[in-house]
Formats: structure tokens, sequence, C-alpha cells
């Protein structure tokens, strides 16, 4: 089965963007103004090629295959069996190959997120005759363990090393990767360069 990770806040926002995008380019065209408008158009377009490239784009796939990394300008494919290791720092670095590292784009974990889940690792159950926390039921309690001083960058890590040691148990074989240019973001990002062009060269 098919599971997808990424930033969420980072899609939303992207696609938040794209609405608003959506409206300018409408307005600029149904109230065409010659230069000004081009100008306008041309700095939403470089504005948009970067937020598809950086903020939509990027997501770590898993399928039953291997792991499929999708940065913003190329997609990298690793059979599970493959992947020799797994560190996790503000990125999520997949080793595999004679030394190679694929550094993910997505989970990120920032200071911030990792402070949090440091401090909610080493927290203490509170005692006492009053309580102010709700009482977790068990299900919630055994998630609450199983994330204890993790990020979700640390456990799409934890995931991704799984997977590769069953694979490997499995005696699946270690395929070299597979590394391919994302065409549609260099189309996104011509389509964007070209807006700019026609601004500077149409008076």
């Amino acid at each position: 089965m098919k599971q997808v990770y990424r930033s969420r806040t980072a899609f939303v926002l992207g696609w938040v963007w794209l609405g608003f995008v959506a409206l300018n380019v409408w307005d600029l065209t149904a109230r065409y103004s010659g230069k000004a408008s081009l100008v306008a158009l041309a700095v939403l377009g470089m504005l948009t090629a970067l937020v598809y490239t950086v903020a939509l784009r990027p997501a770590t796939v898993f399928t039953e295959a291997g792991l499929v990394g999708r940065n913003p300008f190329r997609t990298t494919f690793l059979p599970w069996a493959t992947i020799e290791d797994v560190t996790v720092s503000h990125s999520v670095n997949i080793h595999h190959g004679d030394g190679q590292v694929l550094r993910l784009w997505t989970p990120m974990s920032s200071a911030r997120e990792r402070a949090k889940a440091q401090r909610r690792g080493t927290s203490t159950p509170q005692r006492g005759r009053f309580k102010t926390e709700p009482t977790l039921t068990k299900g919630e309690q055994a998630a609450a363990e199983a994330f204890a001083g993790k990020t979700h960058a640390d456990w799409v890590g934890d995931q991704i090393r799984e997977r590769a040691e069953s694979a490997r148990r499995r005696g699946d074989e270690a395929a070299p990767a597979r590394v391919t240019w994302s065409y549609d973001a260099i189309a996104v990002l011509v389509v964007g360069v070209a807006l700019v062009l026609a601004a500077v060269v149409i008076p």
C-alpha cells in the first residue's frame, strides 16, 4: 500500500498560495494594463514556481517495491533492500550504495520541534489527588510512549529502517538506485522564467 509523507504546513500553504495566484491572474488578465500587468504576472509566476518546487512537490513515498524520495528537481527510487542505514538530524538521510546518501526534503525536524519532542520524552506523570491532564486510553498511552522524545522525521526514519531490514531478511534484491529529473518542476520553472523574459522584452 502506498503511503505519502510530506510537510502538511508547507502543503496547505502552497495550495493557499495557488488559490491567491489564481484570483490575481484572473484580475490581471481582466484588467490588463500593459507593462505593469506583465511585471506582476512575472513576479507571480516565479514565486509560484518556487512554491511548487519547494512546498508542493517534495514528498517521501513508501511503495511495496521501495522508497521514492521526491526532492525539488529529482526523484530517487530506492528498493528497500538497497537501504543500508538511516540517520536523522534536521532531515532524514538514507545511506545506500557505496557511501551514497539521499537527503529527503520531507519530513524535516526543526530545532523547535526537536526540543518539544525532548520535553515530551522527559515529562513525568503527575501525581496527587487532583489531575490536570485527561486520563489516556491504553492505545493513546502506547502511541505517546512510541513518540516520546521523537519528531515526525524520527518516526519516518524508523519506519524506513524497519522496512529495509525486513526486505533484507526476505532476501530481496539490493538493486541500484534510480534517479530521474523532475520534469514537472523544471517545466514550471521554465514558465516562470519565460514570464520574466516577456516582462523585460515586451514594452
